[in-house]
């Protein structure tokens, strides 16, 4: 099989089985549950027809693999101009360059790069009739911003269970989007291919929640609350997490430290960076600065887990004095303090 010796220039599909074998069995196993049946078929029938894998050809073609899993995830991150700046860096002007030009068949620009150029309210007149799934596809690629504007914008009943799909949403395949393309096409613009593309999640609601007004975010965790109480659970974990004290106001962290137990405060303290320190303490009166000092330096070592215990403690307090409205936390979508 002479076709199998070392050379330039190999097609995808053999760079693709040389890449399988050299990774193994268990792991291609692992890869082969993402393929397609076809292209399991293709690849199988290329692994049985390559008779050896040299040293230098295996390393060729795990370099590659890395070289263009590095760049999609430096894309994903950034897009293509971030990537070919960190590439160039890592790998070399010529190199990232190769690189990149592999990808760029495929990864031109991000799907919908359309609409982030669009004005968020013909935005919203353009997909608020589109299915829930549909919305939170588009909205999770677009910046949080952007995406927070037209989740306040859409009708109370479409809020919640687009920020349920996009939390629950974990890698969109290609023909998935492109399906979802194809449709939007005929509507306004020619859009592009792309590859797997990692987007949605929690992260990315609880970015859009923490741009949009009180009341949105507050109907759309209510709502979720209801329908699935421990997505609900993981995302207020996240939407205001300790080191958000710095955020507050003076009065705001005072009023909060009046209901805060001393040991907790201790505790929480105790792991967190000197700017929280100094900021509590500044808002603390000298004598129970100096008491609160005097607990961390006696309690010694403290575990992880006490620590991020005693800051949720002080985290859910900061959360029920802004549902009743004692303090509130700025925030993106319009909320106006009345004095």
């Amino acid at each position: 099989m002479a076709k199998h010796q070392h050379r330039e220039g190999m097609g995808g599909l053999e760079r693709a089985a040389i890449l399988l074998i050299s990774l193994g069995p268990e792991k291609s196993a692992k890869i082969f549950k993402h393929l397609r049946e076809d292209e399991i078929e293709q690849l199988t029938l290329e692994i049985a027809n390559i008779s050896s894998v040299s040293p230098q050809m295996k390393e060729n073609v795990m370099k590659e693999f890395y070289e263009v899993c590095l760049a999609q995830q430096y894309i994903a991150e950034g897009g293509i101009n971030y990537a070919r700046e960190l590439l160039e860096k890592a790998l070399g002007v010529e190199q990232a360059k190769l690189v990149l030009s592999k990808l760029t068949a495929s990864l031109q620009v991000r799907p919908f790069e359309f609409i982030r150029k669009t004005d968020p309210a013909q935005l919203l007149s353009f997909i608020q009739d589109e299915h829930p799934q549909t919305i939170a596809l588009i909205l999770a690629y677009l910046s949080p911003g952007q995406a927070s504007q037209v989740v306040s914008a859409l009708p109370p009943e479409k809020q919640a269970d687009v920020a349920k799909r996009i939390a629950q949403m974990d890698r969109t395949s290609p023909d998935v989007i492109k399906e979802v393309e194809r449709v939007l096409e005929k509507k306004l613009a020619a859009l592009v291919n792309q590859d797997y593309t990692i987007v949605g999640g929690v992260d990315s609601i609880v970015e859009i929640l923490n741009s949009v007004d009180r009341g949105t975010e507050k109907h759309i965790m209510e709502t979720l609350e209801i329908d699935e109480p421990e997505l609900a659970d993981e995302i207020r974990r996240k939407m205001f997490v300790f080191e958000d004290i710095l955020s507050l106001d003076d009065r705001t962290i005072q009023r909060v430290l009046r209901d805060v137990d001393n040991n907790d405060l201790a505790i929480a303290l105790k792991g967190s960076n000197e700017e929280v320190q100094n900021v509590i303490f500044n808002n603390l009166s000298k004598r129970l600065a100096v008491m609160i000092k005097e607990d961390m330096e006696f309690m010694g070592p403290v575990r992880l887990k006490d620590v991020e215990e005693a800051q949720q403690k002080i985290v859910n307090i900061i959360r029920k004095l802004e549902d009743s409205a004692e303090i509130v936390i700025a925030r993106g979508g319009g909320d106006e303090l009345v004095v």
